[in-house]
């Protein structure tokens, strides 16, 4: 790689609005917290590794996260650690979420997680905290918290995570309607598994403003259509689309069709201790693989700020900086 591009990704301000906090636990935080257990790195941080489907790098992100999360204080040490290398990457604006089949299978209160998380955030990071809920998670167990969570003054919005292929509840239209009634922004994680067919359901089902991946969006004119026409942005994670075999190679990534069609996109790192990756590698991967020019990396950074869930005074305050 040129070391003028990778000098300039470096430099480059950026965003990060597709982050699972569970997902981007330090490695070295996992280790401290059980002495023993992890003493090397996963093989799916290599760069040809590819898991064999959704359920191995679910199960294999799971438990990580049973290990470490415990307790609210663990979250805030993550989201601590986090937040610092993200502002050390030059990074201004995030948006992370954090699980509420966590919060069920640790029997953790989440209104206390979402404080502890934004007690985290240092000065100079905006950050905008999303619940992420499962296809099936409204149970009788878990109603209580999410009807709470609508309440949580520290909480910025909802996010539908899971397996696509697990039926939408009938719960989640009127839960997602409400939620935007209460002053959340909703988002869904779409077109990785199930294709365009699911990223029209959850627009069109949950009304939801932004598409956590959406990759296959480029299968279905119609679908782009859709996406173009209600100023939908994709949250795109290259990497994480790659050893998760959405796309066949790096070099087949349809990022330029999507760009093409007049989708906004943005780019992230999803889940990067199971994928190992950075930010830079993700800006990297679109130059190496795909050609794209220090215009266009600057271009689809400024797409996260424009996304931003933050004030106009804010936003033009970091794009007018050269």
């Amino acid at each position: 790689m040129n070391p003028k591009i990778r000098s300039f990704i470096n430099d480059l301000p950026k965003t990060e609005t597709h982050l699972h906090l569970e997902g981007a636990l330090p490695w070295g935080l996992l280790q401290a917290a059980n002495p023993g257990k992890y003493s090397t790195t996963p093989a799916s941080w290599e760069p040809d590794f590819r898991f064999r489907d959704f359920e191995h790098f679910e199960s294999e992100l799971l438990g990580y996260a049973a290990d470490f999360f415990t307790s609210a204080q663990r979250y805030h040490d993550c989201a601590r650690a986090v937040f610092a290398d993200r502002m050390a990457r030059n990074i201004r604006y995030m948006e992370v979420s954090f699980a509420s089949g966590c919060m069920d299978f640790k029997n953790l209160d989440g209104r206390e997680v979402c404080d502890a998380i934004r007690a985290a955030v240092p000065l100079g990071l905006e950050v905008r905290i999303f619940f992420g809920i499962h296809h099936n998670g409204y149970t009788q167990k878990m109603a209580p918290m999410l009807e709470d969570a609508l309440r949580w003054t520290n909480l910025d919005g909802i996010d539908l995570h899971g397996m696509e292929t697990i039926p939408l509840g009938d719960w989640a239209p009127d839960y997602w309607r409400r939620a935007r009634d209460a002053g959340k922004f909703t988002k869904a994680h779409a077109g990785e598994f199930c294709g365009p067919d699911f990223i029209r359901c959850v627009v069109e089902k949950l009304g939801v403003e932004r598409i956590e991946h959406g990759v296959r969006a480029v299968e279905d004119p119609a679908v782009l259509d859709l996406l173009r026409n209600r100023s939908i942005a994709l949250d795109l994670c290259p990497i994480s689309n790659l050893k998760l075999s959405v796309v066949p190679s790096a070099d087949k990534y349809p990022i330029r069709q999507l760009l093409d069609a007049g989708i906004v996109c943005t780019i992230s790192t999803d889940d990067p201790i199971s994928f190992g990756n950075t930010i830079e590698d993700e800006y990297l991967l679109l130059a190496e693989h795909l050609g794209f020019t220090t215009d266009e990396l600057a271009q689809l950074a400024r797409n996260g700020f424009l996304n931003a869930l933050a004030s106009e005074d804010w936003k033009q305050s970091l794009l007018s900086q050269p």
